[in-house]
C-alpha cells in the first residue's frame, strides 16, 4: 500500500469511520468488515460503523456485533447520514463503486479519504489508499496484512481472529482453493489467538435450516443438468421455485459447489431467475478460469475459480446463451 504513513497519520486522530462492503455480503465481506471494525475500535479513538448495501445471510448471525451492521436497504436515510458524516471510509471486498449500488453513489462525491482493501481483478482507482492483491485468498487475508503493515499485529485477539478466519475458510472453501504457504502461516497466527477451527466450521457449515436442505434436494433432483461432453453441470431456479421454497437472501449459498463434487465436472453454473434479473454463479476446478466468461458474457467478474454475473434476458434465453458458449471452451474443459 502506497502512502501508508499518511494513512497512519489519519488513524492517529479520532475519526468517524465507515466500513462498507458489497451487496449480498458473503463470509469474506462480513468477516473482513467485522474484523476491521474490532481492530479499529480497540484504540478507543474512533467511532466505527459498518454500512452494508443489503442484509447479510443468517449463517453469520453468530458473529460478534454483526447485529450492529446498518443495512442501507432497511434504513436508507440513516445509512446515508452516517456515510456523509464519515471522516474516513474503508471499502472492503469490492473493486468498483457500482458493486455497492446506491451506497456507491453516496460515497463517490464525498471528500473523505477512501481506503480500498480487496483481492478482485481490475480494481478501479476510486480510493486514495489501495491494498489490492489478486493472489490473496480473501479480503480477510488482506485485512490481516493491513494490520501487520500498520505495525499493530500485537492487537490481534480472538474476536478479530474469528472474523478473519471466517472469511478465509468461506472464500477458500475450507482450504480447497486459493491457498498458499503464506495463508497457512496467517492461519496459524489466528489459531494462536484462540480461534477454534472446529467450532467455526460447525457454526458456518452446520447451521442450515430444513428449508435449505429441501431446496438443495430439489436443485439436485429436479433442476440439475450434466453436460458430459463439456464436463459442465448446470442448476437452474425459476421464479416459481423462489415462491414455492420462500427463498430468501443467503438460502442458495453454496449450492453451486455441489456440482463440482462430481469427478469429471470442471465447471459449474447456477442460474437463478429473480424478479427483474437472471443471476449466474460460476465455479470451476483447477486451472480453468470462469472469470473471463463472467466478465465477457454476463457483465460480471470475480476470481479464476469463482465468479458471477447477470443477464437481463429471460431464464431460458440465458441458459441457452451459456450452453452456446461451451464449445469455445471445450478444449480446455476436456483437457
Amino acid at each position: 500500500m502506497e502512502n501508508l504513513n499518511e494513512l497512519r497519520a489519519l488513524l492517529a486522530l479520532p475519526k468517524d469511520i465507515v466500513i462498507t462492503t458489497h451487496r449480498n455480503p458473503d463470509g469474506d465481506a462480513i468477516g473482513s468488515s467485522l474484523g476491521l471494525l474490532h481492530f479499529l475500535s480497540k484504540t478507543g479513538l474512533h467511532d466505527v460503523k459498518i454500512v452494508s448495501p443489503s442484509e447479510y445471510p443468517d449463517t453469520f448471525s453468530w458473529m460478534p456485533e454483526v447485529d450492529k451492521i446498518i443495512v442501507y436497504d432497511d434504513e436508507p436515510e440513516r445509512a446515508q447520514k452516517i456515510i456523509e458524516q464519515a471522516g474516513l471510509i474503508f471499502c472492503l471486498d469490492f473493486n468498483s463503486l457500482d458493486r455497492i449500488d446506491k451506497v456507491g453513489e453516496i460515497i463517490q462525491p464525498l471528500k473523505a479519504p477512501k481506503v480500498m482493501i480487496d483481492h478482485h481483478l481490475f480494481p478501479e482507482g476510486f480510493a486514495d489508499f489501495i491494498l489490492s492483491d489478486t493472489t490473496a485468498s480473501s479480503t480477510c487475508e488482506l485485512v490481516f496484512d493491513f494490520i501487520e503493515m500498520m505495525g499493530l499485529k500485537a492487537e490481534l485477539d480472538k474476536t478479530i481472529g474469528e472474523c478473519l478466519y471466517t472469511g478465509i475458510i468461506t472464500d477458500t472453501g475450507s482450504f480447497k482453493y486459493s491457498t498458499s504457504s503464506k495463508l497457512f502461516r496467517i492461519v496459524a497466527e489466528l489459531l494462536d489467538t484462540g480461534v477454534q477451527d472446529d467450532v467455526l466450521q460447525d457454526l458456518i457449515f452446520n447451521s442450515l435450516s430444513e428449508k435449505h436442505l429441501r431446496l438443495l434436494g430439489h436443485c439436485l433432483n429436479n433442476r440439475m443438468e450434466v453436460l458430459a461432453e463439456f464436463n459442465t453441470g448446470i442448476i437452474t431456479l425459476t421464479k416459481e421455485d423462489y415462491q414455492n421454497f420462500d427463498i430468501q437472501r443467503g438460502d442458495t449459498e453454496g449450492i453451486v459447489n455441489f456440482l463440482l463434487k462430481m469427478r469429471h465436472v470442471k465447471m459449474a453454473a447456477f442460474i437463478m431467475e429473480q424478479p427483474t434479473i437472471v443471476k449466474i454463479s460460476l465455479r470451476s476446478k483447477g486451472d480453468f478460469s470462469v472469470q473471463e466468461i463472467a466478465k465477457r458474457h454476463f457483465r460480471g467478474g470475480g476470481h479464476k475459480n469463482a465468479s458471477g454475473g447477470a443477464s437481463f434476458q429471460p431464464l431460458d434465453t440465458t441458459v441457452k446463451k451459456f450452453k452456446e458458449l461451451l464449445p469455445r471452451y471445450k478444449h480446455v474443459l476436456n483437457a
